[in-house]
């Protein structure tokens, strides 16, 4: 029988740490069966070597949430690719990696550089206090995405504006989901005027090298993709982030006075933050056992990446940040196997790009009030940053 007494563990946080009860869980239930509204049981799954199997064994389980719901087709999959099984997947994820190779995203740099130092000079032009996550580590992923699909200029505002609302969920989930089909109705009216006079984004990129191939509404739901796996998991990282950094002023201050050492810094904040706290959710294909549950072709198993990446036995004192640290395996703050972010190295650069340069122009940037971290979040992060210089 499933044990419901604590069906959204996986959720739950107290400031940076995921809950206590979701180490003792991975401890001594490597399978953790929970009982979901509706009667039906998930399979929550903590380990790191148990996570990394899961999540690279498309053989055995399957990503198609439509086809599981029954709404057809992976053509009409919510999520971009991450609702999409091989070979559809495999087909239009082919499309999209070479755009994020480190030599293609070099491009991007010098303007999430110009991105960056613009904000700043906002902050500073309205001085202190302020919200960090308004003013700082919301826009910057907007806009990177903005220049990343190529949205012409006079549009980022409105774009910007339905990236934030598709998240913002005080408005209820109507009014979210009304803001995802208004993002994807602007992205299918834009892939259609990219097709007519290509410009220099991924859109245009795409559309020069596989116009024929990729009709708009799949040209759009690959860009929502991007939209939704790069917006709000960089703005909670960035805002985390820095809030640790402000907690921790030697870290901040090798920060912005060693050069290169944001790195190994960023690589061990993203283990550490986890903000994607569940991988997306896989379905068995077939009966199948896994650590000694009998798992029914169909049924929901979740992998828990927060609890994954604070496993013990990667090393020694996981719960704590240890930068330049060497672990048994790579963190999966970006998932793992064929589905694992693609546009992971876009994140990294951002980060890398604005950690030492808000540093370095706020050198006593300190936090300025109550800072409210998001509750059962999928995502997790700051509701809020007030800080001060």
């Amino acid at each position: 029988m499933a044990d419901s007494d604590f069906p959204l563990v996986q959720f739950m946080r107290e400031g940076f740490d995921p809950v206590a009860e979701l180490a003792r869980i991975r401890t001594e239930h490597p399978v953790y069966p929970m009982e979901i509204p509706g009667g039906q049981t998930v399979y929550l799954v903590t380990r790191w070597d148990d996570v990394r199997a899961v999540l690279g064994d498309h053989e055995r389980f399957s990503n198609d949430f439509a086809g599981v719901i029954g709404l057809g087709s992976n053509q009409e999959d919510p999520g971009g690719l991450g609702f999409r099984d091989p070979p559809e997947h495999t087909r239009l994820r082919k499309y999209l990696t070479p755009e994020f190779t480190m030599r293609r995203l070099r491009r991007l740099e010098p303007r999430i550089e110009e991105m960056v130092e613009e904000y700043l000079d906002r902050m500073e032009a309205k001085g202190s206090p302020v919200d960090l996550v308004e003013s700082f580590a919301l826009p910057i992923p907007s806009l990177v995405v903005c220049e990343l699909l190529g949205v012409p200029y006079e549009e980022r505002a409105d774009f910007m504006r339905m990236s934030a609302d598709r998240f913002d969920f005080t408005a209820g989930p109507e009014a979210s989901l009304q803001a995802i089909n208004d993002a994807m109705t602007y992205l299918t009216d834009l892939v259609a005027r990219e097709r007519e006079n290509p410009g220099d984004g991924l859109l245009g990129q795409l559309l020069r090298e596989h116009g024929d191939e990729l009709d708009d509404r799949t040209l759009a739901s690959m860009a929502d993709g991007i939209l939704t796996g790069g917006h709000d998991t960089s703005t909670s990282m960035l805002a985390l982030g820095t809030l640790w950094l402000m907690q921790n002023p030697d870290q901040a201050a090798k920060v912005r006075e060693v050069d290169g050492y944001v790195n190994d810094v960023v690589e061990e904040l993203l283990r550490y933050m986890t903000v994607v706290q569940v991988a997306f959710p896989r379905f068995a294909r077939d009966d199948l056992e896994l650590h000694g549950h009998q798992i029914k072709k169909g049924e929901m198993v979740l992998c828990s990446l927060a609890a994954a990446n604070r496993d013990p036995s990667l090393g020694d004192d996981m719960d704590q940040v240890r930068p330049g640290r060497e672990t048994a395996g790579s963190h999966m703050a970006f998932g793992h196997g064929i589905h694992r972010c693609v546009g992971a190295p876009l994140a990294q650069m951002e980060m890398r790009i604005a950690f030492p340069a808000l540093l370095r122009r706020f050198p006593n940037l300190h936090v300025a009030g109550e800072v409210p971290f998001r509750e059962l979040a999928i995502v997790y992060g700051l509701k809020e940053l007030p800080v001060a210089w």
